[in-house]
């Protein structure tokens, strides 16, 4: 690097050496980091009065981080969890910098220092059973793209799949017959297998008749691969007709995601242990799991049914001895 005072080729090296070569993050993670610096740098350009290609490292100061987070909440209506996700891209390449660039260091930690910022924790999303059912019977069966939105919708359901393991899902990678099965590739390049419903092993059987086994399995009207996009706007459409005839689903964000958060608690109703749970999410920690035995209203209404109310009244021997003066009025 000719000249380490540029902000340009430290970003260079940050998304293409550090992100891909060193750490080999995926796909999507390099997305998100590169997204945030493709917001933040026309930002603070403008801020500093900076041409892009001119910018120095010192030029993304503190104040300039923080006046980009604002405007972050205040003008682009991000959450406050989208907003520390990008503080966190922030530090991350200022750590990067800082580590191969002793001239940095007090720059590194300066920026370092700008504290996320408290959010509370978001409520996990789910539909009911009845919900569920609704939004499975929308699709128009009678019609090729309704099949395979019903298919696609079902297998979210069965799987509890990311809408992003769905749209890069192969046709080898479903085992259909006496035991189907699936092969997800999920987060941190890691697969987990997922048993599949008899109802749902049809439903794709029909849906990959006389395709190639590289092939993806859910196309869209032009035989192209279905994106996490395309996904998400199937159901939340899908979602929008369901309400119609259920209400109660109006007032929820119905998302691919719902779908799975569902998938985990109705497993969870069903008497599966958390820990098969978690392996059926690709969850690495149980933590993560354990959230979904928290919002479950549902169980926790039945555990408080097996409590004896008897039980919980004092006993005559357990009850508070009465103060000195209420014993001497009794006199």
């Amino acid at each position: 690097m000719k000249d380490e005072t540029l902000l340009g080729p430290w970003v260079r090296r940050f998304l293409l050496e550090h992100l891909v070569a060193e750490r080999n993050l995926a796909r999507n993670t390099q997305i998100s980091y590169r997204d945030t610096l493709a917001l933040l740098l026309p930002f603070a350009s403008k801020h500093q009065g900076h041409a892009i290609d001119r910018m120095t490292v010192e030029d993304l100061t503190p104040s300039v981080v923080r006046s980009f987070l604002d405007h972050l909440e205040r003008d682009r209506k991000c959450s406050g969890a989208t907003r520390n996700q990008r503080l966190a891209t922030i530090r991350s390449l200022a750590r990067f910098i800082g580590m191969r660039s002793p001239v940095h260091v007090a720059w590194c930690a300066e920026i370092r220092a700008t504290p996320f910022k408290k959010t509370d924790k978001a409520g996990v999303g789910y539909l009911e059973k009845i919900e569920m059912d609704a939004l499975l019977a929308q699709p128009d069966r009678r019609t090729a793209l309704g099949d395979r939105d019903h298919a696609l919708l079902l297998f979210l359901y069965n799987s509890g799949a990311r809408a992003d393991e769905a749209a890069t899902l192969t046709i080898d990678r479903l085992q259909l017959g006496a035991q189907s099965s699936v092969r997800l590739h999920g987060k941190g390049n890691k697969f987990r297998s997922c048993p599949l419903w008899p109802v749902t092993a049809t439903s794709l059987s029909r849906l990959i008749a006389n395709r190639g086994k590289s092939e993806p399995v859910f196309l869209n009207r032009n035989n192209q691969p279905l994106t996490r996009f395309g996904i998400h706007r199937l159901v939340t459409q899908y979602a929008e007709q369901a309400s119609k005839a259920v209400p109660s689903m109006a007032a929820k964000r119905v998302s691919p995601h719902t779908i799975r958060h569902t998938t985990a608690v109705h497993l969870l109703r069903a008497g599966v242990d958390i820990n098969t749970i978690r392996a059926w999410l690709g969850h690495v920690s149980l933590d993560t799991t354990h959230i979904y035995a928290e919002v479950d209203m549902d169980m926790k209404a039945k555990a408080l049914a097996r409590v004896d109310i008897a039980d919980l009244q004092p006993k005559p021997w357990q009850r508070p001895l009465p103060s000195l003066m209420t014993f001497l009025k009794g006199l």
